[in-house]
């Protein structure tokens, strides 16, 4: 008895930390909700409601604009899409080892590696 009660105490001072650690890696989120009333001057009342939530005071600050030479990480990319119809797009038949991709409004041409080759801004409509 005196075993398994030491046993099941060693085992709490070992995942206590775990558990501590754990909570601490938690990404924290701080949302803010700014609520707007306007009186109309026909009587009507509008009500507008926006939320805004940043994740480790780091803000998304929109799309992002790409260089040729840099990484290209689709997660940061906006409306990602690989394009394979890009004659549709008047773009360029890709090299061997490359793609087009739609990032937001720009066509990115990035070899298998990842890096930016060319950009191509506002070739989506």
């Amino acid at each position: 008895m005196k075993k398994l009660i030491l046993s099941a105490i060693a085992a709490t001072l070992v995942a206590s930390p775990m558990a501590v650690s754990a909570a601490e890696a938690a990404p924290v989120q701080r949302e803010r909700t700014v609520t707007t009333v306007k009186e109309r001057p026909n009587g009507r009342t509008v009500v507008t409601q926006r939320t805004t939530v940043r994740n480790n005071g780091i803000r998304n600050n929109g799309p992002r604009n790409w260089r040729a030479g840099q990484h290209f990480d689709r997660r940061y990319a906006t409306n990602y899409r690989v394009v394979r119809d890009y004659r549709t797009y008047r773009l360029a038949a890709p090299g061997r080892g490359q793609y087009w991709a739609r990032s937001g409004n720009d066509a990115i041409l990035v070899r298998n590696n990842g890096t930016v080759v060319r950009v191509i801004q506002r070739s989506f409509r």
